[in-house]
Order: structure tokens, then C-alpha cells, then sequence
């Protein structure tokens, strides 16, 4: 039986798990799907030695980047952005290969493609942790300019308190990559000029727990767009299974 799985630290019950077990009894798929709590890198190694049929990883925090230095190869993309969370596996005599992909930019650039205007010419990415890089990556491919929002000041971005009505006016497309939000703390949000936006901002959440959150309420209050991150969770999943099984272009 092939199996499959997710590394990360620490796990709670993923997403991944749920969807992947259910895909492959739904289809008469030989494979299992588990999660594999690593609270060190250097844990890899044992996971790929202790299981033989092991033909692909997600990877989540905290090893999107630190898995790279452990791979044979890695795809334009995903060097491009600096960070992994697909693994292919493949067994060549006694050799093991893995090659590293990032699913994180196509299933977000497929959820938001269909939802751009002409007005959405820029965005502001909320956040600069590892998502925020396929974000960026995701963004620019799409033709939209796109500028980072931090909590601290630093080089080329801007923080939340430099945020003013003017931005809302000149950034249409919003990001949200923070944890600002999510179960259990339904009360947060990122503090940005909400009255300034309009029905042509665009508010984008990768959070998809709760369905929606107070980023996009406030966001729908004055007319914008909202969307949240479950669809670009879905894609993702999609594409995992295609990278694993040759079947997504390897260039992506």
C-alpha cells in the first residue's frame, strides 16, 4: 500500500489527512494518508528510511524552508519563492529522490484569477511569513503590483500604523496571510482604514476557519469583495496529488 503524509510541528488534525483519506476510499485508491509530527528536520530522514512505500510529503510550518537543504531538486517556482511544501518521492534502485515543489502560489492564483478587475492593479500583503512569499509570487505572476504590510518597520514595506484612507484608494487587492482571526480568536483582525474601502476592494483571507472573519466583515461592511482561503486549501490538494503523480507541469 503506498502511503502518503504531512510533516510538521506541531499537528493538529490537518486538513490534508481528512481529504486525502477520503479521496482515496472514495476512488479505490491502494494508499493511506498519515501525519508525521517531527519536532526536529533531521527527523526526515528517519521517516523516509522507516517507511519504503512512501510517495509523497506536504510539508507545513515550521519546515517550508528548511526542508529545501534535504531535496535532490527543486522547481522554478518554488525556488523562486523560497519555500516547499509538496515532496515527490521516487525510488530508483536504492536510491531515493525527492524533488520539491510549492502548491501554496496555484492554488491561490487559481482561487483569485477569476475574481481581478481592471481596478486591481496592486495589492498589499498582509504579513511576511513563509505563505506570504507564494502570495507575492502568486500576485506579481497575475500582472499586480503588490507591497508588503509589517508589523515592524522594514526595508521596502509598510506597517500597520503608516497605513492611511489613500492606501485602501490605491490598493484594491488585500491579502491577508496573518493568523489575525483564526479559531479560537474569532475578535482580531489586522488593523487597516476599513471605512476607506469600496465595492471595488478585493479582501482576500487564507484562513478558511471561521468561514468568515473579522478582516472580511469589516471589509464587506463598506462594499468590498471578500473571499476566504478554503478554495485555494482545495486547489492545493489538487495539485499535490498531481506533483506526486507527474501529472502537474514540473516548472510550476
Amino acid at each position: 500500500m503506498d502511503k502518503y503524509g504531512l510533516i510538521g510541528y506541531p499537528l493538529g488534525h490537518s486538513f490534508s489527512i481528512s481529504y486525502f483519506n477520503e479521496k482515496f476510499e472514495n476512488e479505490g485508491i491502494n494508499a493511506v494518508y498519515e501525519n508525521f509530527e517531527i519536532a526536529d528536520i533531521t527527523n526526515l530522514r528517519e521517516i523516509l528510511d522507516s517507511y519504503p512505500n512512501l510517495k509523497g510529503l506536504n510539508v507545513t510550518i515550521p519546515y517550508k524552508e528548511q526542508v529545501i537543504r534535504y531535496l535532490d531538486s527543486i522547481s522554478p517556482a518554488a525556488k523562486a519563492i523560497g519555500a516547499v511544501n509538496v515532496i515527490r518521492i521516487t525510488h530508483k534502485g536504492k536510491k531515493v529522490l525527492l524533488k520539491g515543489f510549492n502548491s501554496d502560489v496555484i492554488g491561490f492564483t487559481r482561487s483569485i484569477e477569476p475574481m481581478l478587475e481592471p481596478a486591481h492593479k496592486k495589492a498589499l500583503i498582509l504579513g511576511t511569513g513563509g505563505a506570504s512569499k507564494a502570495i507575492n509570487y502568486g500576485l506579481r505572476s497575475l500582472g499586480i503590483e503588490t507591497k508588503f504590510v509589517s508589523r515592524s518597520k522594514k526595508k521596502d514595506m509598510l506597517t500597520y500604523q503608516e497605513l492611511t484612507p489613500a492606501h485602501m484608494q490605491e490598493y484594491k487587492v488585500i491579502v491577508n496571510c496573518t493568523p489575525l482571526g483564526m479559531y479560537p480568536k474569532f475578535e482580531e483582525c489586522p488593523m487597516l482604514p476599513y471605512e476607506a474601502m469600496d465595492d471595488k476592494t478585493l479582501l482576500y483571507d487564507l484562513i478558511y476557519n471561521p468561514d468568515e472573519t473579522l478582516f472580511m466583515q469589516q471589509g464587506r461592511k463598506y462594499g468590498a469583495t471578500v473571499k476566504n482561503g478554503l478554495e485555494m486549501l482545495l486547489l492545493q490538494a489538487f495539485a499535490s496529488w498531481d506533483f506526486w503523480n507527474g501529472k502537474e507541469q514540473d516548472n510550476l
